[in-house]
């Protein structure tokens, strides 16, 4: 079933949207900007447009599969999208203009609506490609992410900190998550480096059809990042076959907006996620994590007004 078709059910299936009708500002269009339909992004993504079209029934909801964090970053800046999920870093390396990681300039109209979930740096090896640690990619073949995607930009970072480079392996492949499981199947690529919730739908395809090794992230690499790189565990059983805790990156997720949409919409648009969590979680468990708690915190960005309103009337701020 597709997400498109679940998101449907779920609604006519009497999922219990706790929204009262908000008066705000006609907004005519609100384009979803997430990342590959085997991601995590794209099913929270379509799971938000059911929650938005319930909050703004006037507006034209949609959700776009994109590359992910830094084309979803300059779509934003660009006037092309109205709310978009990116990796903490790369939301950090777009504020500040970082022109060698994707971005054209200063994207001055960010603004969070939200720190989310953390995305987990994972790195998964077929079992016959004999691939234990960090060190044994060296001569492998393994994909990266799409270029200059969020999951590309994590690679660069992680195998920087760990003395690798990409002249290191023994073929690099620029793939999103489908794609790179489809060659590991057929034995065509040895590795892949997937960042996303945990649980995510590539890693599971792949486990549940070839027997896999996850690859540790040892915390002396992730503390040689620093911010917002921070230690986090793969737990045991996420995947087929993974019996053992394995430790890895974790970077925050942020819900990004623009400064051009109107405090109103902005308002109306966070009050509709965090009043129906429980349609965030049925799309997807890395939605177990959002919470106010932690929503204002970390940000490299700019609250927008209108999210700003919504925690302040919470209490939060």
């Amino acid at each position: 079933m597709r997400f498109s078709d679940v998101a449907r059910s779920m609604a006519i299936g009497g999922v219990a949207l706790t929204m009262a009708a908000l008066p705000v500002k006609a907004q005519d269009f609100v384009n979803i900007l997430t990342g590959g339909t085997s991601g995590v992004y794209y099913p929270l993504g379509v799971a938000l447009s059911n929650l938005y079209a319930e909050a703004l029934p006037d507006a034209k909801v949609q959700v776009q599969s994109t590359k992910a964090s830094v084309e979803n970053l300059n779509l934003i800046q660009q006037g092309k999208g109205e709310v978009a999920f990116a990796l903490g870093d790369s939301v950090k390396n777009g504020w500040e203009g970082n022109t060698e990681l994707g971005f054209p300039g200063k994207l001055d109209k960010l603004r969070a609506i939200a720190a989310i979930y953390p995305n987990y740096v994972q790195i998964v090896a077929s079992q016959d490609s004999g691939i234990k640690t960090l060190a044994d990619l060296k001569g492998k073949s393994v994909s990266v992410g799409a270029p200059k995607s969020g999951t590309e930009l994590n690679a660069r970072a992680i195998f920087g900190a760990a003395d690798i480079t990409y002249d290191d392996l023994g073929r690099t492949e620029y793939l999103p998550f489908g794609e790179s499981v489809e060659l590991m199947k057929n034995r065509q690529l040895d590795a892949t480096l997937q960042s996303a919730g945990l649980g995510v739908a590539s890693i599971r395809d792949l486990a549940s059809s070839i027997p896999i090794q996850m690859v540790e992230v040892p915390p002396a690499v992730i503390d040689s990042i620093g911010a917002p790189y921070q230690s986090g565990v793969i737990p045991a059983g996420t995947y087929d076959g993974q019996t053992e805790d394995v430790n890895t990156a974790a970077i925050t997720n942020i819900l990004v907006t623009s400064a051009d949409l109107d405090d109103d919409t902005v308002y109306a648009l966070t009050k509709a996620m965090f009043e129906n969590l429980d349609a965030m979680v049925a799309a997807h468990a890395a939605a177990k994590m959002i919470s106010t708690d932690t929503a204002t915190k970390g940000l490299p960005i700019p609250l927008h007004p209108g999210a700003e309103r919504y925690y302040k009337e919470k209490g939060i701020l």
